[in-house]
């Protein structure tokens, strides 16, 4: 199997202010094909060709996981945000937020924070284990749940060319400005309780 770049569901200039189209175009367009351009080269002629990118990032290690997972993690960030999003989750994922944290904007804040003390690059994502019970995990790198065995539901991007562009060296602004478009009704569908 060949992977290639998916088709956004928006223009790149859609998510201005909160990421910009030069954004867009050097982070989804030029680092996201690169990662993907690599794992197909590294996945010719070998037993990773035929399976999914799931199960390429869960049984493979160091520079395939690298590029399968960043590849898999881009996607993923890319395709939660929307310039008509849905600000605020509600039913069960709602509850489950406010089961762990008391209240959505308390969960927010301690989002962000994970992501800003995340050092040096990484992603910070919500992700459920298999009984609904929701976490926040930092991960550095290429780092993904789904080796863990958890469902990611919301990523943020916290490699400084993800926000660099927009925000120069404030992580901290762009994931507070970040909320603005995160779409919940995408997150809500990835929580299946």
């Amino acid at each position: 199997m060949k992977f290639s770049l998916p088709a956004l569901p928006y223009n790149d200039a859609a998510l201005e202010p909160v990421i910009s189209c030069e954004t867009v175009d050097v982070h989804y367009r030029r680092h996201e094909q690169a990662y993907i351009n690599k794992l197909n080269d590294m996945i010719a002629g070998t037993k990773y060709e035929d399976m999914s990118l799931e199960d390429v990032i869960i049984s493979s290690s160091g520079a395939l996981f690298n590029n399968a997972s960043q590849s898999w993690n881009h996607i993923f960030y890319f395709n939660t945000f929307s310039p008509h999003a849905k600000h605020r989750p509600t039913g069960n994922l709602m509850k489950a937020i406010e089961r762990h944290w008391e209240t959505f904007e308390n969960f927010c804040e301690i989002f962000v924070q994970t992501g800003v003390s995340l050092f040096g690059s990484g992603w910070v994502w919500l992700c459920s284990d298999d009984k609904g019970h929701l976490g926040i995990r930092a991960l550095s790198n290429a780092g993904n749940p789904l080796i863990e065995g958890l469902t990611p539901l919301l990523t943020f991007d916290v490699w400084e060319h993800a926000y660099y562009i927009d925000y120069r060296n404030r992580c901290d602004s762009h994931l507070q400005h970040i909320w603005q478009i995160v779409d919940w009704s995408v997150v809500e569908s990835r929580y299946k309780f």
